[in-house]
């Protein structure tokens, strides 16, 4: 019987965040921790990119963001859409297979907005770029009555509700195509977030709540219609603003920040019991995971580096980088899947897992084809949900930073590890603080670029570029070919030794 499928995406939750993943966590998750029990958690599950907007692209279109014209960074207040209009998304082709699909939550991937001029804004600020105080100039032109194109409901979803990004303008609830209320006052200097006009009363609190009390009503609609549904359910927590609301304050051991994070486990929870009491659990595949690693700093945040210091909890975990970064704290993010027709309980699978993969498994499930020309970086990993968890589904993935550093890993023939290879001097994004360096070992090195077997030293401690030429340059190979084509969907036979011919 075709499964329905949620989709939980956290924003900015650290791969050491849950218990499941990190027992040393200060953070209480037992709904996240229940659903790795009662399914499987993969423990290299990697982001399409180590920033948000990126990471979105490639979970709902199946390819990696930078093939397109989004090359860093991310999509600002008024950019246009960056999900292309002909590209099939998830929702799309499972819409195409009889699924009713939603969307509840954080968007960030771009929008048609219009100007009272009749223009464009990106007629006027260039696409990708931060500008805020013209982007702010802007955001007094838009016409904010008129309908919204390019957003989910043009890609693929039946339905939205939700906020763009929590600390971007305009400051109000999108639903379907318009706004529900025009922004009329400029935010208050209190409320977190770039300048810009908000709804009078704006508040942020109350976002996890409402999406939590939309998705549980979709569940509760969906019970006695017969028709599998897509509930694609961003979050936009824990990222900043971080503002748990008073029932989670104080329930965790590492401040505000944690306490936003037991407010995400609570979404899980209240999604389990839903589907519960609907009758719809055991054919539910029912997804969560992360857009990328923890935040370094924010104005309402101290970030992960501090968080160690202050309360002796690691958002990262043992891994090395952030969000942004492309060493592997930036990217790999907690994944658990439950499908309890399905999945083994307690099962975990340490086999690679890249977040673009959804397409290719969704389409497999419903029993399709993906075209040429879409989900071209996905992979199906239907076996490993299927319990073939030792059995990989992917040879290599790529991995991006926000400022456009490539890495590539892969499991090299006749070579024992798994291999990664960064390149550029660095991974990381933003510099390390030098007591984090200290405690954790990095030390210095000159060579030109990163290269690290991860079986042997997932902390990437010890650059062997230089002592591993071959290595790095089947490694080189590898993503000089996934680069200049057109994308990188395999069978599991990928014959990567071929590769550097």
């Amino acid at each position: 019987m075709t499964p329905n499928i949620i989709y939980i995406l956290a924003d900015d939750l650290g791969y050491g965040d849950p218990g499941c993943n990190n027992p040393s966590s200060a953070i209480p998750t037992p709904n996240i921790d229940r659903l790795a029990a009662e399914g499987i958690r993969f423990t290299n599950a990697h982001a399409g990119s180590s920033v948000c907007t990126p990471s979105r692209y490639a979970v709902l279109t199946g390819r990696y963001a930078w093939r397109g014209r989004l090359k860093n960074g991310i999509v600002w207040e008024w950019d246009a859409p960056l999900i292309e209009e002909n590209r099939r998304t998830v929702a799309g082709m499972l819409r195409d297979n009889g699924y009713a699909t939603a969307c509840i939550g954080k968007w960030h991937l771009g929008w048609e907005w219009k100007l009272t001029d009749g223009s464009r804004p990106n007629d006027h600020v260039a696409f990708g770029a931060r500008l805020l105080n013209e982007r702010h100039e802007l955001g007094m032109r838009v016409d904010y009555g008129a309908r919204i194109g390019g957003g989910p409901v043009d890609r693929g979803f039946d339905s939205y509700f939700g906020v763009d990004v929590p600390n971007f303008a305009p400051y109000t609830w999108f639903e379907n195509d318009h706004l529900t209320e025009i922004p009329s006052v400029e935010k208050p200097g209190h409320l977190y977030g770039n300048p810009g006009l908000a709804v009078p009363d704006w508040e942020l609190e109350p976002m996890i709540p409402e999406f939590t009390r939309r998705a549980v009503e979709y569940i509760d609609s969906r019970s006695t219609s017969g028709e599998p549904f897509f509930l694609y359910l961003p979050l936009t927590s824990p990222h900043s603003p971080v503002v748990p609301n008073e029932q989670f304050k104080g329930t965790s051991g590492a401040g505000n920040y944690g306490d936003f994070v037991c407010e995400v486990d609570w979404v899980v929870g209240e999604v389990m019991k839903a589907l519960d009491r609907a009758g719809l659990a055991e054919n539910t595949l029912l997804v969560f995971t992360s857009d990328n690693g923890p935040e370094h700093r924010t104005p309402d945040d101290i970030g992960a580096f501090e968080r160690i210091r202050e309360y002796g909890h690691s958002s990262m975990g043992a891994l090395r980088g952030i969000k942004r970064d492309v060493w592997e704290g930036g990217h790999r993010v907690p994944f658990v899947a439950r499908w309890p027709a399905v999945t083994p309980a307690g099962a975990v699978c340490d086999e690679l897992l890249s977040l673009s993969d959804l397409a290719a498994t969704c389409a497999e499930i419903v029993g399709t084809r993906l075209e040429a020309e879409e989900g071209e970086d996905s992979v199906s990993f239907l076996s490993m949900l299927q319990g073939a968890v030792a059995t990989p589904t992917r040879s290599f993935a790529v991995h991006h930073s926000a400022a456009g550093v490539f890495a590539v890993r892969a499991r090299v023939p006749g070579r024992a590890g798994d291999w990664v290879l960064i390149d550029a001097p660095s991974g990381g994004d933003f510099e390390e603080p030098a007591w984090f360096r200290a405690e954790r070992g990095y030390e210095p090195h000159g060579e030109p670029r990163e290269l690290y077997n991860l079986t042997d030293d997932p902390t990437e401690r010890r650059n062997l570029h230089a002592e591993e030429p071959e290595i790095a340059r089947v490694l080189s190979a590898i993503l000089d070919r996934a680069r200049r084509e057109s994308g990188t969907r395999e069978p599991s036979s990928y014959p990567i030794g071929d590769l550097s011919e």
